[in-house]
């Protein structure tokens, strides 16, 4: 059905205004089992919702989400974050949770369920916390009018074809080489309204490509905030009947769409250590670059060494250097404090899985992260069979 986009808003606008008295809708968030899609469905409690604990756990069809078979296929929602609900208002939450499944037909113990990483990340962030690591993410996408298995049309794209090089589009300004303001100025109102630490946005080199940044933030707090971002702007892009993609490499011959990951310690922040520490933070991820390769996202195509990234097979670091594998920004060069950015994640990572592993990899005296690297293989695997 197609409807006019001002009567469509205007009946949103209507709707949101009418009194739901003392309820509460609450609308489950979930990781569905292809790692990158996201699930949710409402439920309506008659109480105001004040704290996570005065949520429900709840379940869902796991064989409709390629999480389990159909005679076994119930999952358990575990809510772990609550957010104000940007398009219903009122008292309404989106709730963010982690999913489960029972481990056998007793139905006495429950196990994290295939996409389920926050679980296993979880330690790793509380052995990290005493250094007070902060992220800052920066999420790219492309607006689509088509996404299908045979046709990827980017919005504002000629029909068929390409548009003028890259080269005008970043940042840019107009409707000649600006495609999807309204969605990117939405997604920006509507985060601050949830909660969600949003700090910035802008349209990037490759047309109808955008990024917004999550962060600062502390710990495993940064991944939840992604993953409702995530959520939230595909929302967004319904209402204008346009599709969001994450997929790290559209087209062979423009910018692919990373999720560089700022990174500082609070002993980074402070100066302490100056360069010394944030050279030897930055030697450490060297030395399991080939292991963060596998968990950072689907760099294929991506990490080539052209359009502005760096190879996936060699790690390189520089000072304001976007085509490393980790840039030191000159104003941390500069004043010997700040923070550094990982450039490999791609678009399409796993926030749990990356932020984990440079936890895990920078901070901790002995590793924690092998229980999370076997239950991301083991989900690999499954993908791949």
């Amino acid at each position: 059905m197609i409807v006019d986009k001002s009567q469509l808003f205007g009946f949103y606008r209507d709707i949101t205004s009418l009194d739901q008295g003392e309820h509460t809708i609450l609308e489950y968030v979930w990781i569905d089992g292809t790692g990158i899609s996201m699930r949710s469905k409402a439920r309506v409690l008659k109480k105001i919702v004040t704290c996570l604990e005065d949520i429900p756990e709840w379940n869902y069809d796991g064989s409709s989400c390629q999480q389990a078979k159909t005679l076994a296929s119930e999952i358990i929602l575990k809510p772990v974050a609550m957010y104000r609900d940007p398009f219903r208002l009122a008292n309404n939450l989106l709730v963010l949770c982690e999913t489960y499944i029972w481990k056998d037909g007793r139905y006495e113990e429950l196990a994290p369920a295939n996409t389920n990483f926050r679980h296993f990340a979880r330690p790793i962030f509380e052995s990290g916390k005493i250094e007070k690591p902060w992220f800052g993410i920066e999420q790219e996408y492309s607006l689509l009018e088509n996404d299908t298995k045979f046709v990827k049309q980017p919005l504002g794209w000629p029909r068929g074809g390409f548009p003028q090089s890259q080269g005008p589009y970043y940042c840019s300004v107009g409707a000649t080489y600006c495609f999807g303001r309204a969605i990117s100025d939405a997604m920006i109102k509507a985060s601050i309204y949830s909660g969600l630490n949003i700090s910035g946005t802008n349209s990037e080199v490759k047309p109808s490509q955008w990024e917004y940044q999550i962060g600062p933030c502390e710990g495993i707090d940064i991944a939840d905030q992604i993953w409702m971002s995530r959520y939230i702007i595909h929302r967004i892009a319904e209402d204008f009947n346009v599709s969001v993609s994450f997929e790290p490499k559209l087209f062979k011959d423009w910018n692919g769409a990373g999720c560089h990951t700022n990174y500082s310690t609070e002993k980074m922040r402070m100066g302490e250590g100056g360069l010394e520490y944030v050279y030897d933070i930055i030697n450490k991820l060297a030395t399991r670059h080939i292991q963060h390769i596998e968990f950072y996202g689907d760099n294929s195509k991506r990490l080539t060494g052209h359009h502005e990234t760096s190879s996936k097979d060699t790690f390189t670091f520089g000072i304001g250097d976007r085509s490393a594998s980790v840039r030191i920004p000159t104003t941390t060069a500069q004043k010997k404090l700040g923070y550094i950015e990982d450039r490999r994640p791609a678009s399409d990572m796993d926030p749990y899985m990356v932020c984990a592993m440079i936890v895990d990899t920078t901070l901790l005296e002995k590793s924690n992260v092998e229980s999370l690297i076997q239950h991301y293989r083991k989900w690999r695997q499954e993908v791949w069979e």
